[in-house]
């Protein structure tokens, strides 16, 4: 299927775009099934705080709409959505009357062993860490370098994701997906105030947490607390929620909890 852009049918891209410049943008990762994207609302509610935060004017019910059509345009996979400033001149001054750039492109279903979400996954302790900048914090941000470099850092097939910390040595997220730990009997996830990104998954399971009156917390973790941990997990919109099993010589059960979490990702992403 062709990718869309500004609701056209397109394999180009302007040179003088500012996402391919500056990464002057934001983008969702949406899973569709049956021609629907999942977690929409979600979704939108994020980008339209990226683009507030960002100052990048864009008609978020035309977003709406060309992102339901191309949905149900290309059935099921995985889609990306790139919401960029638009074109500029040189320079990191913005026009302001530029017009913001819509860009959807469609991907195959995403395929994980099943074993990744069976039997749990290892976390491989990335040396990368993520620098701090409150301004950006929680965005999905069209500036990944630091999950790209991290990234790199390993390929083998014993480790399914990785671990990054901030520069302070907080625990922040995996590469692609946010974390979880439980101790006590309370959902811990990281403070997400100084860097990473606010999974839309993430925001989801602590909604279903709370309804199901399972104390949460959003709070600063160090490598002591996940070495205390009961449980660890990883989730995201795509794959819905992976059990930890292991990081370096820390290694943790697959939890009563983490399954009950993980059914009800299931049940969200099997719309």
């Amino acid at each position: 299927m062709h990718s869309w852009v500004d609701g056209q049918p397109a394999d180009v891209l302007s040179l003088k775009d500012r996402g391919l410049a500056y990464g002057d943008g934001l983008f969702e990762t949406l899973l569709v099934k049956g021609g629907q994207p999942l977690l929409l609302e979600r979704h939108l509610q994020r980008l339209a705080e990226g683009c507030s935060r960002l100052a990048i004017a864009a008609d978020q019910s035309l977003v709406r709409s060309e992102l339901l059509a191309y949905a149900a345009a290309m059935g099921e996979g995985v889609l990306k959505l790139i919401l960029t400033r638009g074109d500029g001149l040189r320079g990191y001054a913005a026009d302001p009357a530029a017009q913001a750039r819509r860009i959807l492109q469609g991907n195959p279903p995403a395929t994980y062993p099943a074993a990744h979400g069976q039997q749990g996954i290892r976390l491989f302790p990335c040396t990368t860490r993520l620098s701090e900048q409150p301004l950006l914090a929680g965005l999905k941000h069209l500036n990944r370098l630091e999950q790209v470099i991290a990234r790199s850092e390993w390929r083998d097939a014993e480790h399914a994701e990785g671990l990054m910390l901030d520069v302070s040595g907080r625990v922040i997220e995996g590469v692609f997906s946010n974390l979880f730990l439980l101790r006590d009997g309370v959902l811990r996830t990281p403070d997400l105030s100084r860097c990473g990104v606010a999974g839309v998954m993430r925001a989801e399971l602590l909604f279903q947490a709370a309804s199901l009156s399972i104390p949460t917390e959003i709070a600063d973790i160090g490598l002591d607390q996940l070495q205390q941990a009961d449980e660890v997990f990883v989730c995201n919109s795509v794959y819905g929620v992976w059990p930890v099993c292991g990081y370096s010589a820390l290694s943790w059960p697959v939890g009563p909890l983490t399954r009950k979490l993980q059914g009800i990702a299931r049940a969200l992403l099997d719309a």
